[in-house]
């Protein structure tokens, strides 16, 4: 794999964090499986890149997950990238946690030259009572469609799309011909290994005219914003042109149960600033109950937004995210929110290179019953992270900025970002390394967190340790 894959890799991180799951009489005998850290480019058996993923209890790993290892299928191969998306849920509906793990750039038959995009699986983990089982493989394959460059599992998220009381398997599927795709796996009792079902910007209920380089389904999230019982799909495109700027950026908000969807542009009404090139909103996306009002809100980053004149190409930008608040009729852009480091009441100075946005997280850190917001900006080495409250959603006050290691830029702290019940957990895959920062009940508007207590776990040095992480 390249120099400007493991760029792009980087620029592309990101985190879809699932709630804990409900307590129920089985989920009691469930083995929890904590804390998963991703490595897509450890050496695994000789072969570069192949990717792994360790598994923690608190700060002891427990295991180490590669393909070939444990009954998960293939074997380990030059650039595989296993480890290149992560995210948990209760896919078979047993009341345990279950874990999904993307190999975006694995390739099916003869390898391709280093560079070229990979076909893409992603590795089902069931959760039992006696840990993680190896519960199959899923391609583009059980779309009934032919392999191609696809990057399937390239991002993963989970949620209850119809009703049922379990988690439905989102991947994106960026590479997909004519402009990327959202696979849906576990519809309507199926199972979560079985056949899927697709979702593009030409099928019918979606409407959408396609550009080769789109990326639809480069970021997906989960999250119930109309507060009808069911979660709704927010799918990013962050290569979007948006009439003439290239790259601009749109995401879509897709109902696969009621078959509507809509699409949002910085040019959209009610949404603050303008589609300008290289932006790339929709490069992530997470979903949260920011202001307590049992609708789920949606944060969607624009990590090349830039806020002076001057804008230096696709790889730069200050960077921002956009704020949708949910409502009985669903997201809306009105009364929507723009933060970035020149937000009234933030601290800190915006540098072209922090490219805000770039991973983001939503939880409950505080545990006050609304979510906070965790921003990560690697290219100032940073987390910036507001508070929810239930009188307005995010706000300024007590915003916090964990600062990773001061004076190594190339850490790239805050590439990737995830909630957990313990706090947040930050990773820096350019060092190979993850801090995790626990937080603590604080009522009001604050985060909670408390990075002096941070702990730091190291893996394998370019491995690209702390990639994506979920628990």
């Amino acid at each position: 794999m390249s120099a400007s894959r493991a760029s792009r890799l980087l620029a592309a991180a990101t985190l879809a964090v699932v709630p804990c799951l409900p307590a129920s009489a089985s989920a009691t005998a469930c083995s929890d499986p904590g804390l998963a850290v991703a490595a897509p480019y450890a050496t695994v058996d000789g072969a570069t890149r192949a990717g792994s993923v360790t598994l923690y209890r608190g700060t002891k790993a427990t295991s180490t997950l590669t393909q070939g290892s444990g009954e998960i299928g293939d074997t380990p191969e030059r650039g595989d990238s296993f480890g290149s998306a992560l995210v948990t849920g209760d896919f078979d509906g047993d009341g345990c946690a279950d874990l999904a793990i993307g190999a975006s750039e694995e390739f099916a038959g003869t390898p391709v030259p280093d560079g070229a995009d990979g076909n893409g699986v992603v590795h089902l983990l069931r959760g039992t009572p006696h840990g993680l089982k190896a519960a199959g493989t899923l391609d583009v394959t059980h779309l009934k469609r032919s392999r191609g460059t696809d990057r399937f599992g390239a991002a993963l998220a989970a949620g209850d799309l119809d009703g049922d009381g379990d988690d439905e398997l989102i991947v994106g599927v960026p590479g997909l011909e004519d402009g990327g795709g959202v696979a849906l796996f576990g519809m309507r009792g199926r199972r979560p290994d079985g056949t899927g079902s697709l979702i593009t910007q030409r099928t019918r209920w979606v409407a959408q005219e396609p550009g080769e380089t789109d990326q639809f389904g480069a970021a997906v999230a989960a999250g119930d914003f109309d507060g009808d019982g069911d979660d709704e799909i927010a799918i990013g495109a962050p290569g979007d042109d948006v009439g003439d700027k290239p790259g601009a950026g749109s995401f879509t908000i897709a109902d696969p149960r009621a078959r509507q969807a809509g699409v949002y542009t910085q040019n959209s009404p009610g949404m603050p600033g303008d589609a300008e090139k290289f932006d790339g909103l929709g490069a992530t996306l997470a979903a949260g109950d920011f202001d307590g009002d049992g609708h789920d809100d949606l944060a969607a980053g624009v990590p090349g937004e830039g806020l002076d004149a001057y804008q230096d190409g696709p790889m730069y930008g200050d960077g921002a995210v956009h704020v949708l608040y949910g409502r009985g009729g669903g997201l809306t852009a009105a009364g929507s929110e723009f933060w970035s480091r020149e937000s009234k009441g933030v601290a800190g100075r915006n540098r072209p290179t922090d490219r805000l946005g770039s991973a983001l997280a939503a939880g409950d850190l505080n545990g006050d019953g609304d979510a906070e917001l965790a921003m990560g900006l690697p290219g100032g080495n940073a987390v910036l992270v507001l508070a929810g409250t239930r009188t307005g959603g995010l706000t300024a006050n007590h915003n916090l900025t964990v600062y990773g290691r001061k004076g190594h830029p190339g850490d790239n702290y805050g590439a990737s970002v995830a909630v957990t019940p313990s706090g947040l957990v930050v990773g820096a895959p350019g060092a190979g390394r993850v801090v995790l920062v626990p937080s603590a009940v604080r009522k009001g508007s604050y985060t909670g967190l408390r990075p002096a207590g941070a702990v730091t776990l190291s893996g394998p040095e370019g491995a690209l340790f702390g990639f994506a992480v979920a628990g």
